[in-house]
């Protein structure tokens, strides 16, 4: 019997202890996914009495500080806005009557009254709809270059963390970067950045204070209203 108890609840704690585990890995490889890139030291240039070295990073005199090389770090602006609005609305009407008078002599007069050859109707219809929604986001994040491409379009990938008093907060930003829009003092708007992917997200007492809890969360599922 005692071992059967240490049986259970050992299944009880490693069941507990993985979907922790399947977090932390998850949270690993974004955090792997988002760390700054390093570039390896270049090797030396080869001693053949030339002055220009190309394998030395040229840098053209035109576009002085620049970022345009792995490892190189960009600021990106963050100017998000966005809004959407939606409505509808539909007013229909729809009368009809219908009247016959009958005969006021003979035999017929005697059979129907104006009432029983009187008829209408009215039908009417109104329907409104309406959605909105808006968003926005500003700050600065300081990325690198992870990759340069033939076209000179440029892969660019950072991440801040922030430790508040209650809490961790999250930016992460990857995308692809022009270097034409970057200004000379390497900072760029973040609707510059093409297929961005930009996560802003939080831990700690505070977040978990905005979620639903697990069981209210399971019976929303389930539920048909």
């Amino acid at each position: 019997m005692r071992l059967t108890s240490l049986l259970i609840a050992a299944s009880a704690l490693a069941l507990a202890a993985a979907p922790a585990d399947a977090g932390r890995k998850k949270r690993d490889i974004e955090r792997d996914y988002y760390a700054p890139t390093v570039v390896a030291q270049p090797a030396a240039a080869p001693a053949n009495g030339s002055i220009f070295q190309a394998s030395m990073g040229y840098t053209p005199l035109t576009s002085g500080a620049r970022a345009t090389s792995v490892g190189d770090i960009i600021t990106i602006v963050l100017v998000e806005r966005t809004q959407a609005t939606k409505s509808t609305s539909a007013d229909t009407a729809r009368n009809g009557s219908i009247g016959l008078t009958p005969p006021t002599t003979g035999i017929f007069s005697k059979l129907f009254s104006a009432s029983d050859v009187a008829a209408g109707g009215t039908n009417s219809f109104t329907g409104k709809g309406g959605a909105s929604q808006s968003n926005a986001l500003s700050g600065e994040i300081t990325v690198t270059i992870a990759a340069v491409y033939p076209n000179g379009t440029m892969m660019v990938k950072g991440e801040k963390a922030l430790t508040l008093n209650r809490g961790d907060e999250y930016i992460q930003l990857s995308g692809l970067v022009r270097q034409a829009d970057i200004a000379p003092d390497n900072r760029i708007a973040s609707t510059r950045v093409a297929d961005a992917k930009i996560i802003y997200k939080g831990k700690g007492e505070i977040a978990n204070a905005s979620r639903q809890g697990w069981l209210q969360r399971f019976f929303s599922a389930i539920s048909p209203f």
